[in-house]
């Protein structure tokens, strides 16, 4: 298999458009266009039955301690953690590719709905539902896309793996909650048939944000 994206190039920044934030000459960062991207895939394997997309964030640090703090650094040797951006289920074995805009379109406080999700298909929950708890104007439930945000003082730019797995069956075996975690494990179990990734590039530290350009020069 194989993963493009007409939004973002493997490797490259992901352009502002497609972020929960961007960076702002006040208060650091400011929302942005939300749009999830363009993603497209082809040589899929014969039994494909249904696909799955994952996008994750394997870089997002591990304490909080100096996240978005000023006069201060979240250091590049931190241990990080992943974080996931966007969970769906069930997409149709006929189906190639998910339009820009087609799954998130702005900012939505509190965050999207599972009922919000495109053709039938499912929405998992994203982490930001666990980032915003205890927030009295963001708290809610974040199903489906919701893009980049990392902390506009981290010493690392962030890495956005979106991830294809054709399966072998209709749709993933997750009881309750599909989220990141139930989704990994379910992808464990599953006939998984074919796999493909894309990873994207965004930071809101102005030190780092210009230099996103391949990826080689962003480790």
């Amino acid at each position: 298999m194989k993963l493009t994206s007409n939004s973002f190039n493997d490797g490259q920044r992901i352009p502002d458009e497609f972020a929960f934030a961007t960076i702002a000459a006040t208060d650091h960062i400011a929302l942005s266009r939300n749009k999830n991207p363009h993603l497209a895939w082809d040589a899929v394997p014969e039994g494909t039955e249904s696909f799955v997309i994952v996008c994750h964030d394997p870089d997002v640090p591990t304490r909080p301690d100096d996240v978005n703090k000023e006069g201060r650094i979240v250091p590049a040797d931190l241990p990080r953690a992943s974080f996931f951006h966007w969970i769906v289920d069930g997409i149709p074995a006929d189906v190639r590719e998910i339009a820009a805009g087609t799954h998130a379109s702005e900012v939505q406080p509190r965050g999207k709905s599972a009922s919000s999700a495109p053709g039938g298909l499912r929405w998992g929950l994203n982490d930001y539902t666990a980032w915003f708890s205890g927030d009295a104007d963001m708290e809610g439930e974040y199903y489906g896309y919701d893009g980049p945000c990392p902390p506009w003082n981290d010493a690392i730019v962030h890495h956005y793996v979106f991830t294809v797995y054709a399966l072998g069956a209709a749709h993933l075996a997750v009881e309750g909650k599909l989220d990141g975690r139930t989704a990994l494990e379910a992808l464990a179990r599953a006939p998984v048939l074919g796999v493909a990734s894309l990873t994207g590039l965004y930071s809101l530290n102005p030190d780092l944000a210009a230099s996103c350009r391949p990826l080689t020069h962003c480790l």
